[in-house]
């Protein structure tokens, strides 16, 4: 019986993690239609879109961790909604491993 117990704790999480030019951040407000104010990791805060691929199948509100792309085009203080974590689980990984440390600073 022990090892049903020790197997049931030691759940595999798969976490997404931001790679390349992605950013973590956390969704401050809703701007309207499929717009954002998001605070970034990098400490900007830029206001992002939902890209119309995702529109329908990501639903996010304020206080939701999401994955950002900055734009390359129009100056850095735009960017895509990539992802969003969905769940405590997901958002707890993310800060036991240390890449929430500095936006959790701030609020």
């Amino acid at each position: 019986m022990p090892r049903e117990d020790a197997a049931q704790e030691e759940q595999i999480i798969r976490v997404r993690i931001p790679q390349g030019k992605e950013i973590l951040g956390i969704v401050q407000q809703r701007l309207g239609g499929s717009r954002m104010r998001v605070h970034c990791l990098d400490g900007k805060e830029r206001i992002c879109r939902i890209p119309g691929r995702l529109r329908r199948a990501l639903w996010v509100r304020e206080g939701d961790v999401v994955i950002i792309e900055p734009w390359d085009l129009g100056g850095d203080d735009k960017g895509d909604v990539v992802h969003k974590y969905r769940g405590k689980a997901e958002v707890d990984f993310l800060r036991k491993k240390g890449y929430l440390k500095n936006i959790e600073d701030e609020f």
